[in-house]
């Protein structure tokens, strides 16, 4: 008889496991996730109630696709335009959150007698909420679409990418024992532009691919090539250095936008929930009894930390932006907890040797403690605040309903040129990393391929002349005035305001010099020793493209697809 493979031993004793407790959980109305991480314990090595897990390992992997499966799904489930609608308080309160518990997890680290780094990493796993385990309690009570549930989406999707920020600065400080600000702001860019470069190029391209083929994508075929795009993105984003589930996420939110996304959408809910269990289960296959009784006053200060400071600080930070007192409580206190990020944080530590072994096991108690009360601070949120009304006096009635439309009124009154430049800084930006894409490509693929064929000054030639008619058209994009626009341009420039008039002006030599600079960011590696000659070329292959008419229609059709598929429900103004 063939030998069963351990992994599904394994399997076996985890899903039954997880189905019997999660149904004695919804018979007593209590949260699925919390049933999840009891039934992790009862497997878990640390448990001898049940037969345990044998291969460990395995079974991390497959937490590990769980929560590329749920960032998935939360992609399919955020569109674009729901994070600009709530970005601007999601930022504000995810700058003032983290910046606050990264300084009490250093002073907290300092009081319990912790080195200067591993204070320092524990203030950056403080600040980091659980994405997978709020988008699971969100799911299960069935609050995904609300108000205050999208800003808490945009605020993880915010501290997920400063997460990764995070680790990049806290490893070059634990390595170097500096801080080194220079490789801070080229991570920043680096990771910028990858994204920028896969939603632009990924929302042009994949949801007109789906419309050409819709006629053949039944429910099996849909399937596979959604998931096949999601681990390629996947795949992608951890080659460039960029977490699994950043990569998943961008990929559903591409796919969000295609004509086909509440199929796709629920065609992986059930990937989603299998491999999310496992996710789950493998966070209470975590819980050690003896380490947590060996430092269980450090995991209940953190604890008492965790469930108190994020929300306040949250709360505050959306009431700065101007939203209700209530959207403010339910948000903060969803964000009660800590997860997956602060395990790869502390991980990162260890790997390091700059934190001890035991922190790890503290953050993991920390993180199951704090998901077994979320779910409550998420249900009783609203009773909270109807507690909270009552006793605040009747003059700061403003603080209730909240001041963000007449703050939102009060910013958007403002003069013509700045009008002009908010309208025109989108599109530059986003054809500036089009045009560095180009130039990095040809680097990559093209100088080896042509100056193997052409091993003379000619080779460089042609690769110049091929990059620059490459990215002409998003150097065309950046120069030129959009038809949309132009009338208020005109406006501008008629004005009797001498100022606005300097301005609209800097702002066009900007771009100029915009265009130049990519130029000879071309030209100069290829011909280092006649710069002058070659700032003065570029200044011509740049007038020669702003004169030709022909780019026009052609930079017009980009962005004219670019928008039907951003915008593939609703219709564009």
């Amino acid at each position: 008889m063939t030998h069963l493979p351990i992994l599904v031993h394994d399997l076996v004793l985890i899903l039954m496991t997880a189905g019997v407790v999660i149904i004695l959980f919804k018979w007593l109305k209590q949260p699925v996730v919390l049933g999840y991480i009891v039934a992790g314990f009862l497997v878990g090595p640390h448990m001898n109630l049940l037969p345990t897990v044998i291969d460990n390992a395995s079974i991390a992997t497959w937490s590990e696709i769980g929560i590329i499966f749920l960032l998935f799904a939360l992609g399919l489930e955020f569109r674009y335009r729901k994070l600009l609608e709530v970005g601007s308080s999601a930022l504000i309160a995810t700058g003032i959150n983290m910046a606050l518990m990264i300084s009490i997890g250093y002073l907290v680290g300092y009081l319990l007698g912790w080195t200067g780094i591993e204070s320092l990493f524990l203030g950056g796993m403080l600040s980091m909420a659980s994405t997978t385990i709020i988008i699971k309690a969100f799911t299960d009570m069935n609050k995904q679409n609300q108000r205050f549930s999208n800003i808490v989406f945009a605020i993880l999707i915010i501290e997920d990418i400063a997460a990764i920020l995070m680790m990049v600065l806290f490893s070059t400080i634990a390595v170097s024992r500096n801080f080194e600000g220079i490789q801070f702001v080229e991570s920043l860019l680096y990771l910028t532009f990858f994204i920028v470069i896969w939603f632009v190029v990924g929302i042009y391209i994949i949801p007109t691919v789906f419309k050409r083929i819709k006629k053949y994508l039944s429910d099996e075929t849909l399937i596979i090539v959604s998931t096949g795009l999601c681990l390629g993105m996947v795949l992608i984003a951890h080659t460039v250095g960029f977490s699994a589930a950043l990569g998943a996420f961008i990929m559903g939110s591409v796919l969000a936008e295609t004509s086909e996304a509440k199929r796709i959408e629920h065609l992986v809910r059930p990937l989603k929930n299998l491999f999310g269990a496992v996710f789950f289960v493998s966070v209470g296959m975590m819980i050690v009894p003896t380490l947590i009784l060996e430092h269980i006053t450090p995991i209940l200060i953190i604890t008492a930390i965790v469930l108190i400071f994020p929300p306040l600080f949250t709360s505050l930070g959306i009431l700065a932006s101007g939203e209700s007192l209530k959207v403010a409580i339910q948000s903060g206190l969803s964000l009660a907890q800590i997860g997956e990020f602060s395990f790869i944080i502390a991980t990162t530590g260890i790997q390091l040797g700059v934190i001890s072994e035991f922190i790890y096991p503290v953050i993991v108690a920390v993180s199951v403690i704090t998901t077994f009360t979320t779910p409550y601070g998420i249900r009783y949120s609203e009773t909270i605040y109807n507690k909270i009304v009552k006793i605040i006096p009747a003059k700061w009635n403003k603080l209730i309903v909240g001041h963000a439309a007449k703050r939102r009124e009060t910013i958007t009154i403002s003069s013509d040129w700045s009008k002009l430049i908010k309208i025109l800084f989108v599109p530059i930006f986003i054809y500036f990393m089009l045009a560095v894409a180009v130039i990095m490509l040809s680097r990559i693929y093209l100088l080896p391929l042509i100056t193997t064929q052409i091993p003379t000054e000619w080779g460089f030639i042609a690769l110049a002349v091929v990059t620059v008619l490459l990215m002409s058209p998003f150097l065309y994009g950046i120069i030129r005035i959009r038809p949309s626009v132009s009338n208020l341009y005109i406006k501008v420039l008629k004005e009797r305001n001498h100022f606005s008039k300097i301005a609209l002006l800097l702002f066009s030599l900007i771009r100029a010099v915009l265009c130049i600079s990519l130029i000879l960011y071309v030209l100069i590696p290829l011909f280092p020793r006649i710069k002058i000659i070659l700032i003065i070329i570029s200044i011509i292959i740049i007038a020669i493209i702003a004169l030709n008419p022909g780019y026009e229609s052609h930079v017009e059709k980009l962005e004219n697809r670019f928008l039907g598929n951003l915008n593939n429900d609703e219709g564009e103004e």
